[in-house]
């Protein structure tokens, strides 16, 4: 079973967010990442720039990866 945590991007505390080299030009598509690695959960989160305090999927490292390889392949 997997685990599902509900928390805003706030929630993480004083994570570094940056800009996702995946985000398109504009700032419209403007997709934010942090290592969580120095917290508790670990993995990656990911929030949408345009809201910073809004919510914020987190992922283990693992997800990331495959989330990011499918992305790229045009698969979604």
């Amino acid at each position: 079973m997997t685990e599902q945590v509900s928390l805003s991007a706030v929630d993480l505390g004083d994570v570094e967010w940056r800009k996702s080299s995946y985000s398109g030009g504009g700032e419209a598509q403007c997709v934010e990442v942090a290592d969580l690695s120095a917290i508790s959960y670990g993995g990656i989160a990911v929030r949408d720039s345009k809201r910073p305090g809004g919510p914020a999927l987190m992922l283990t490292a693992g997800a990331y990866a495959t989330f990011i390889e499918i992305t790229a392949a045009g698969k979604v």
